[in-house]
């Protein structure tokens, strides 16, 4: 409905030219243009001095800026100090907008004045109606008989509008910026749809102001009804509060809120909620959440960070629909940017929320601390690099451990006159750990270590390329060999230093050239080894498509590396990837890793999106065998396969499943229909998911939504 309050901005327009015009005229009728900026002109002009009148006929027009106004007629009246512009008036906006009116009558202070059978013709095609209007001591606007619609073509051109709105009555009250409306009708298709008495909200020139929002309702099968009737509290410019209580049929009420604050140098947030509902036992317990974050420039070198979530118990968020990460996380942080040079100090809780998650495995870490420099490049243009940090990581129910970390380096890039590319790089890392209770490998389970461990490791290396491009008719084709060889002591990995970052590995196409596979700093890859790859693409304005294949060969087995990671023997497996992305409605992604020995896939994925809009196919699979070596991604064969058909320019029909082929069982899926049109956007979605926890059941969701252009959005939703 604020698009309606364009039509009193143009009303208060109509007074603001009036202004200037009988200024103008009270003058002699002769524009003062380097005062004003206003250009009257007209057919005839004619000033009766007895009677006090000044009168323009035939083609008046008035310009002021972008703005200009057209009439018939224009008079004003020097006795009773009232300005008229009768017979096709017509004012036309800088935004495009375009008013029409039959009569226009202003006192001469323009304070207060009449409107009749106004006409809008909004920049975006919308329509306004009005039989008449009146302002009421410069602050009131008040318009009696309105019709508003945005719809053009919904139900074919020159048709009626789909949907209208109509009102009794709609004032404008400037002081209070508030907009009223009287005896509102929504019509749809020409039927009387909704109708409220009186429906009040601010002017466009409120940003924010209290009151409700927009309800929400639906149905759930464990909870049943759900009503949530928000309400929003403008408690200041720089802070605000929204309530939102829930209200089910079968547990009670919910309570949640969100309350936020800006400051000249940082942002608060608090969010949260609570009830008391049934456990995963059934039985009733007070349940709730309260997440915090705040962010905080201190200096223009330092900032700060805290972010806060707590939870009563693992399936509250997504039994009652609230936004549920997995794990919670605790973090503060002080971090500090100059130059190249970056500092931080930070501290880390997680609490995991599936049923197997051990609170007393889980660790506590705090401190850590991180130092990175980058040097200025020398003449020659090598550079220094320096990464410093410190680490103490404690649990309730397990290892503990604090780790110092040193790694200096430098590297000097280069490119040859005949185009090949080099980069030469060395360094020295040194760590020490002072542990407790860790579990060597090789020692019987009970059988725990402490004390300090500590390794000084050196390593350099140097990567190669040689690119070669060439021009075939629109397209460039590039083919790069890449090569590179690492250096470094064998082992640099003692049982007594636990390995807390750098559990999963993953090697792929994107860390074959990394000087170390592993994720983190507890595990070095040692050894010597080369890598060897092929790069290859084509380019041009009608597409591109590239793919890269590699391995790498170690002198001597790592026992570091799990035996079916793929990186512990003498030749890795082979990875690569593929990307193809022609000019026409295909795209695809291909990544594989491949046992070296005899190609069988370890792992593949393979992304892929297919045909026009008018019939659109999305694929998406995952596979990861049994020698991945992760822990993570381990096992799994899994696949989400979709469509979205643009049956018309007004429909649209989409679907999607995803699927374990590994146990064969289908996780969820969803279908859903849209119609749009220049003013009306309909949809229905529905879902279904099959997978459970706890107190979490398989469960059917429906959403409808309803969009009306310049109105805004509302919607219904049947389902957790």
């Amino acid at each position: 409905m604020h698009r309606l309050f364009s039509l009193l901005v143009s009303f208060i327009v109509f007074g603001e030219i009036g202004g200037v015009l009988a200024a103008e005229i009270l003058q002699g009728a002769k524009p003062n243009i380097s005062e004003t900026q206003v250009l009257l002109k007209a057919d005839q002009l004619r000033h009766e001095r007895k009677l006090g009148i000044v009168v323009g006929r035939g083609n008046v027009e008035i310009a002021q800026g972008d703005r200009i106004l057209r009439a018939d007629t224009i008079s004003y009246n020097q006795k009773t100090d009232i300005l008229t512009a009768t017979g096709n008036v017509v004012l036309v906006e800088p935004t495009g907008d375009i008013t029409f009116a039959d009569f226009v009558e202003l006192s001469g202070d323009f304070k207060n004045g009449i409107v009749e059978n106004i006409r809008i013709l909004m920049s975006d095609d919308a329509r306004i109606a009005a039989v008449g209007g009146r302002r009421i001591d410069g602050n009131v606007i008040e318009m009696n008989k309105v019709v508003y619609s945005p719809c053009r073509t919904c139900l074919g051109p020159g048709g009626p509008p789909l949907w209208q709105l109509k009102a009794a009555k709609v004032v404008h009250n400037k002081t209070e910026k508030t907009v009223e409306y009287y005896d509102a009708f929504m019509e749809f298709a020409g039927i009387p749809v909704l109708y409220t008495p009186y429906l009040s909200h601010p002017d466009p020139t409120v940003k924010k102001k209290t009151g409700f929002l927009t309800p929400r309702y639906g149905s759930d099968s464990e909870l049943g009804v759900l009503i949530e009737i928000p309400y929003y509290f403008d408690i200041a410019p720089d802070k605000d509060l929204t309530l939102q209580p829930i209200f089910t049929g079968k547990e009670g009420p919910i309570i949640a809120g969100e309350y936020r604050q800006r400051f000249t140098n940082g942002e608060l947030k608090f969010e949260g909620s609570g009830t008391r509902g049934s456990g995963a036992d059934g039985s009733n317990e007070n349940r709730g959440h309260f997440f915090t974050h705040a962010k905080f420039d201190l200096t223009d070198t330092w900032r700060t960070e805290l972010k806060s979530e707590v939870v009563s118990d693992d399936t509250y968020l997504r039994r009652y629909g609230f936004r549920s990460p997995d794990p919670l996380t605790n973090h503060l942080l002080f971090e500090g940017f100059r130059n190249q040079n970056y500092a931080g100090v930070e501290g880390y809780h997680w609490r995991g929320q599936s049923a197997t998650d051990e609170a007393g495995n889980t660790p506590i870490v705090a401190p850590l601390i991180n130092f990175n420099a980058i040097g200025a490049p020398a003449p020659h243009g090598g550079r220094w690099t320096i990464d410093a940090g410190a680490m103490a990581l404690t649990r309730t129910g397990g290892a503990d451990s604090k780790r110092l970390s040193l790694r200096s380096g430098w590297e000097l890039p280069h490119i040859a006159r005949t185009g090949e590319i080099y980069r030469l790089y060395a360094t020295l890392q040194t760590d020490g750990y002072l542990v407790d209770d860790v579990q060597e490998d090789g020692k019987a389970a009970g059988d725990l270590s402490s004390g300090f461990a500590g390794r000084v490791f050196p390593r350099v290396g140097l990567d190669w390329r040689l690119p070669f491009a060439r021009p075939v008719g629109e397209t460039t084709q590039v083919i790069e060999p890449v090569a590179g060889v690492m250096v470094s002591p064998n082992g640099g990995n003692p049982d007594k230093i636990p390995n807390e970052d750098s559990k999963d590995i993953e090697f792929d196409d994107t860390n074959l050239v990394s000087p170390s596979r592993f994720t983190g700093l507890d595990r070095i890859e040692g050894g010597q080894r080369v890598y060897y790859g092929l790069q290859m693409g084509a380019f041009s304005k009608h597409g591109h498509s590239s793919a890269f294949i590699g391995q790498s060969y170690r002198l001597r087995r790592d026992r570091s590396f799990a035996s079916n990671s793929g990186i512990s023997g003498n030749f890795s497996d082979i990875v690569g990837r593929v990307n193809i992305d022609p000019d026409f409605p295909v795209s695809a992604q291909y990544r594989f890793r491949l046992n070296k020995q005899n190609f069988v896939p370890r792992r593949n994925e393979v992304k892929a999106l297919i045909g026009p809009d008018a019939f659109k196919v999305n694929v998406d699979y995952s596979f990861f065998g049994e020698g991945t070596g992760s822990d993570e991604f381990g096992n799994r064969e899994e696949i989400s396969t979709g469509f979205n058909s643009r049956l018309s320019s007004d429909w649209l029909i989409r679907g999607s499943t995803r699927r374990d082929l590994q146990s064969n069982s289908t996780l969820n899926y969803q279908f859903g229909v849209e119609y749009r049109c220049d003013c009306l956007t309909v949809a229905v979605d529905f879902s279904r998911t099959f997978t459970s926890d706890r107190d979490l059941k398989p469960s059917d969701s429906v959403f409808v939504r309803f969009t009306f252009k310049n109105l805004g959005e509302f919607g219904s939703a049947v389902g957790p």
